[in-house]
């Protein structure tokens, strides 16, 4: 059998970009192997045969790590083998299905699935990048129809100097102002995922102006591949209703849906528009006819058109006379609140409620040693800073099940938690690990922006010194086909539902922390971005100047139910005196003492937490003794608990001791050891020898 290969290269960012067409993965409709430096993924994709009964369109986007593509075997000691994905993996997933989605027609429903399958990892060059070109070269080569193909880059900010696609160990780097991965089309802009330091909006947009140039060269790469292999597009009729059908809803709802959509509370909203469809559902039963031959209308197709005309209506309104659904001005934020310390026993607590949405963040501070354990493809660390995001049913008003976090919570949860990272204080100056989880108790529009907002308050309230407050806000946008368009502030409901741009802005008030952005069209011209981060910020600082209200600076004082934590630092050599055989010693001082936790890092830092701080005193006290380094010269003290014939023994405390000579008990002959000192009596004593093998010599008669 002759396995052939067609090989094609770009250089980005100084290195050469490799996509390979195969028989690999040949039952699939296209599969592609992208290289980028040593990182190599495999991306498949298959288009089922048959129509599935979805309403929408039914595309899924895997991405899948392998330990073995960074020579790892991680995993419980019981199942050496990958499991759940990792949120790192989910959240790539979620890009890649971020970027390609948009180019999809919305009508299709032929199911659609790219599996993204990472082979090799080289530790430098993050699969993202090179699995979301090919998963553009494999849609783009297929007869999936798809309207790529697209182009995506990761620019960073290192100082005074713009990185394409930095390597891992760039990104590490303390001048790193920020980084974000940017996807689009020519001159267009269709995703966003920033990571920052306050960075200025001036800044983030001369980093997609340098995206922009990338994408130029890799759709022109992309266009020149499909034009050599790539297939005819599928003849797929796409989900549409008869011009009959249409003729009838249009004439119904014609003076009836603006009455349904504007000018309500989303509740009233949605009964309003509810009730409106069942009337125009018993219309159609009564004087509809589907075909010549008689027979019900097609449901399923009247609910495309319904959302065809609300959608085409609020683009009218908004686009013509500015006027918005719940009657705001185009960049005015619906009405605000902000609580604090809701709870008694809990660490830290905030409230946050913008319109119907409403966030409550709680903070709970543990001992360093509560850390997570991060174990994956490409990472092993430790995360001190976690915020997790739930969002029940309950929240839009629906009966589901409690089964952990979907992709969107991890996503949104992640989000928030970037806007805020950078916030957090280090271990030195806050030796707490920390976690606050978001509870949405109520849901119309930008979620995780409100949990931003309410993670602040309750950090500030459990009194963790962050460095700033952070809030965020969802712009949104309204353009029609001849490029006139609207940039909305706090989008919600119809807005968010039928709006062209979903961005997501937050940060400090000196600058951006986090965006992410979806469309629904093809791209975006970086003039709209510019207008929509300007209006995103006067947003931001006037949520910031609300929660300065509700409180400005972190509280003076932690919770009495938090744990008291004492930190120590000790020569690294000394770390086993601590520990102890088997752990006998420290498990020793924690039963003792009543401390919840001692934790050791390898660099001679030592956490002890306690719910009373006597105790964690005492606790520091006792290795304070055990791994003193004793020096001739100093003055010590303690008990004397042995007599001998040759002199007394001294208790140091943390177990060590002290042998007083019986010539350094006093001057002149001693006789007898027990006619100078007894058991039990406290002395003060100077050290005149420490040996190598940690044995100390004490005088009294010296001290004198």
């Amino acid at each position: 059998m002759k396995f052939e290969r067609k090989k094609f290269s770009i250089e980005v960012g100084g290195r050469p970009l490799t996509l390979e067409f195969s028989p690999l993965a040949g039952k699939a409709n296209a599969a592609v192997l992208g290289k980028y430096g040593e990182t190599i993924v495999l991306v498949s994709v298959v288009m089922s045969p048959t129509e599935s009964s979805a309403n929408y369109m039914p595309l899924k986007v895997d991405y899948e790590e392998r330990f073995y593509a960074a020579g790892k075997i991680i995993g419980s000691r019981f199942i050496r083998r990958e499991g759940r994905p990792s949120e790192d993996a989910i959240l790539t997933g979620r890009l890649v299905d971020r970027v390609i989605r948009p180019l999809f027609d919305q009508r299709l429903r032929h199911e659609v699935q790219v599996v993204v399958t990472v082979l090799s990892y080289d530790e430098e060059n993050d699969p993202d990048f090179v699995g979301l070109i090919a998963a553009s070269a494999a849609l783009s080569i297929s007869d999936v129809p798809w309207q790529g193909p697209i182009a995506a880059v990761r620019i960073a900010k290192i100082g005074e100097t713009f990185r394409v696609n930095p390597t891992n160990a760039e990104l590490q780097s303390p001048e790193l102002l920020f980084e974000t991965f940017v996807a689009g089309s020519k001159g267009a802009i269709n995703m966003i995922e920033l990571a920052g330091k306050e960075a200025g909006e001036s800044e983030v947009l001369k980093a997609f102006e340098w995206a922009e140039q990338e994408f130029a060269r890799l759709v022109d790469f992309q266009s020149e591949i499909v034009k050599e292999i790539g297939k005819p597009k599928a003849d797929i009729k796409m989900a549409e209703a008869e011009s009959a059908l249409k003729n009838a809803v249009k004439k119904f709802l014609a003076d009836r849906l603006e009455d349904a959509i504007y000018d309500a509370p989303k509740d009233g909203r949605n009964t309003k528009l509810a009730a409106l469809k069942e009337e125009l559902y018993a219309h159609l039963k009564e004087t509809f006819v589907a075909s010549e031959s008689g027979g019900a209308p097609d449901f399923k197709a009247v609910e495309f058109l319904i959302e065809d005309m609300v959608d085409a209506l609020v683009h009218k309104n908004i686009l013509e006379d500015g006027r918005r659904p719940d009657g705001r001005k185009l960049d005015e934020v619906r009405a605000l609140h902000a609580e604090t310390h809701l709870f008694e026993r809990t660490h830290g607590s905030g409230l946050f409620i913008r319109g119907n949405t409403q966030a409550l963040a709680v903070t709970t501070l543990a001992a360093p040693g509560a850390e997570q354990l991060i174990e994956t493809m490409e990472i092993t660390t430790k995360r001190r800073f976690m915020l997790h995001y739930n969002f029940p049913a309950y929240s839009v008003g629906e009966i589901g099940s409690f089964r952990g976090p979907g992709r969107r919570e991890i996503g949104h949860g992640a989000l928030a938690e970037k806007a805020i990272r950078w916030m957090i204080p280090s271990v030195e100056q806050f030796p707490y690990t920390i976690r606050v989880v978001s509870e949405i108790l109520s849901s119309n529009g930008s979620s995780s922006m409100a949990t931003t907002c309410a993670a602040t308050l309750s950090l500030l309230d459990a009194g963790v010194p962050i460095k700033k407050p952070v809030a965020g806000i969802a712009m949104g946008l309204m353009i029609d086909d001849k490029g006139n368009y609207k940039v909305l502030t706090d989008i919600q409901g119809p807005e968010d539902h039928y709006g062209d741009m979903d961005l997501k802005v937050a940060g400090t008030d000196a600058g951006v922390n986090a965006i992410q952005m979806d469309i629904k069209v093809n791209g975006l011209k970086r003039e709209i971005l510019e207008d929509a981060l300007r209006e995103a910020k006067k947003a931001r600082l006037h949520i910031l100047d609300h929660m300065k209200k509700v409180i400005a600076t972190h509280r003076p004082e932690l919770s009495p139910y938090a744990p008291k934590i004492i930190v120590l630092k000790i020569n690294p050599e000394k770390i086993g005196l601590v520990i102890g055989p088997g752990g006998k010693m420290i498990n020793g001082l924690i039963k003792k003492t009543g401390v919840i936790t001692i934790d050791i890092e390898e660099d001679g830092s030592i956490f002890i937490a306690a719910d009373d701080p006597k105790k964690a005193e005492e606790a520091a006290n006792d290795i304070r003794a055990l791994t003193r380094e004793y020096k001739v010269g100093e003055v010590v003290e303690g008990p004397i608990v042995r007599v001998l014939d040759f002199g007394a023994i001294v208790d140091l405390g943390g177990g060590k001791d002290g042998m007083i000579h019986v010539s350094e008990l006093q001057n002149g002959f001693v006789k007898n050891v027990g006619d100078v000192v007894k058991v039990g009596d406290f002395v003060r004593a100077k050290i005149i020898r420490v040996d190598t093998d940690g044995h100390i010599g004490l005088s009294l008669k010296q001290l004198e």
